[in-house]
């Protein structure tokens, strides 16, 4: 007991293995002082009611109402922190055209430390709201705007991962947007993992640098090497786009002579510490690489859908045992809601086995068995996370820390509408995955604290 901080009684969901949901009707949660599951079984058990009287007695017990539910909390697996101000525009632009009009001169502000606060502050906040609690970032080539990042997500209680973004190539990246060389762009990812690691309440890593190559057209060789010795010094998490689009998967091979996958295993980039963001275009050498390496995939399929013209080959990577979690994408993905995300998931799944064109003929249009389900989107979003960061959460486990969702489906202008005589638990768990938005999520707690 004396280990216990508090309790939740309740019903709660989660996915201990892909395709499946258990529900844990009427559970007891206890949570200790250093924000992990201590104790999780039945509450009516004497044991259970022993605890609740003294959590009672402390104001330290938390019982959900009827129509309140328990999830894990989501983890966004590819965000672009400074693209926050335009989330909802110039997505009927071409991608060329997206980035060298909106996005790069967007970043570019972050020179300014002054705005990337205001920006980040209202960010981590919202994102917070609805329901990340784990966050994967790409920040800017500005170390002190990318450190502020860090801190405001120590100060608001988010656990991050953040990137100081690597691009030097002069051929793919603006003069008024790109490290000058990449020794800078080396010396500057070297001080932004020491700054990290040495921030004021970063207790035990809360906050993780990345190595933040943007994308290999965007680096030189020289670059790309650089960042490969320092992955082998630090053992710190890397991220970056791969075979995003037709164009970034041909480009690689024109300009190297080999795949994406490849290319980044040879400069050093390819560890279990690597998420890879989209790579759409891997073929199954591309996948056996990957997983032989460990290395994860950040899925984004809402962002794919207005960018990469292509349908990531989610059933594919899942059946050769690749490591895949969600992302947002942010902006290039119009929504910060992982919810969205889980539903995109399935709509893109099914329509790639589906096909699109009425034109074909039904035998013809799709990809057989492609297709996935809400079960296995809410698994990607929470223990697929989880797994492809190498982070104990996403599953209410003993020992796993407590982060949490706490969904009440009766709040005013909820999409959420229950029938005590014809849903089932299960029936609600589906109808909060397809329905439930940022005014479901009542609290948001990480590491066993009340954040929003």
């Amino acid at each position: 007991m004396d280990d216990i901080s508090f309790a939740f009684i309740g019903t709660a969901f989660h996915a201990p293995k892909r395709g499946y949901i258990e529900i844990l009707e009427n559970m007891f949660i206890a949570v200790g002082f250093d924000g992990r599951i201590k104790t999780i079984s039945k509450s009516d058990t004497p044991e259970c009611k022993h605890l609740c009287d003294k959590l009672l007695s402390k104001k330290a017990l938390h019982r959900l109402k009827e129509e309140q539910f328990l999830l894990p909390g989501f983890i966004d697996l590819h965000i672009h922190a400074p693209q926050w101000p335009q989330l909802g525009k110039a997505l009927d632009k071409p991608l060329y055209e997206w980035l060298q009009k909106n996005t790069f001169p967007l970043e570019a502000r972050y020179a300014e430390t002054a705005f990337a606060r205001a920006v980040y502050e209202k960010m981590v906040s919202s994102l917070l709201s609805n329901g990340t609690t784990t966050a994967l970032y790409f920040a800017t080539i500005h170390n002190e705007a990318s450190l502020a990042l860090a801190e405001i997500c120590i100060e608001k209680g988010q656990r991050a991962f953040v990137g100081r973004v690597a691009m030097d190539n002069p051929l793919q990246c603006p003069d008024y947007y790109r490290d000058v060389s990449a020794e800078a762009a080396i010396d500057g990812t070297r001080q932004f993992i020491k700054s990290v690691k040495s921030l004021a309440g970063n207790k035990d890593g809360f906050v993780k640098p990345v190595i933040t190559p943007r994308f290999i057209p965007s680096c030189t060789d020289p670059l790309l090497d650089g960042l490969g010795l320092i992955a082998s010094e630090c053992g710190c998490h890397i991220q970056t786009h791969c075979s995003e689009s037709d164009w970034e998967h041909s480009y690689v091979i024109d300009r190297l002579g080999r795949s994406d996958t490849e290319a980044l295993r040879d400069f050093g980039l390819l560890t279990r510490h690597t998420i890879l963001a989209h790579s759409n275009f891997l073929g199954p050498s591309d996948m056996d690489v990957i997983k032989e390496a460990g290395s994860g995939i950040a899925h984004c399929p809402l962002s794919n859908a207005y960018f990469s013209n292509s349908v990531f080959p989610l059933r594919t990577a899942l059946e050769k045992g690749l490591r895949v979690g969600l992302g947002t994408d942010i902006s290039g993905g119009h929504s910060p809601s992982i919810f969205d995300t889980c539903r995109m998931a399935v709509t893109s799944s099914r329509m790639l086995e589906d096909g699109v064109d009425p034109s074909i003929s039904q035998g013809d249009r799709g990809t057989q068995l492609r297709r996935i389900d809400f079960r296995e989107a809410f698994w990607l979003a929470t223990v697929g996370g989880a797994d492809v960061l190498d982070i104990p959460t996403g599953l209410f486990a003993k020992e796993n820390y407590f982060d949490a969702i706490v969904i009440d489906t009766s709040v005013d202008q909820s999409n959420i509408d229950l029938k005590n005589n014809l849903d089932t638990l299960d029936d609600v768990f589906q109808k909060i995955i397809h329905n439930a938005g940022r005014t479901n999520i009542i609290q948001t707690w990480v590491s066993g604290r009340l954040i929003q």
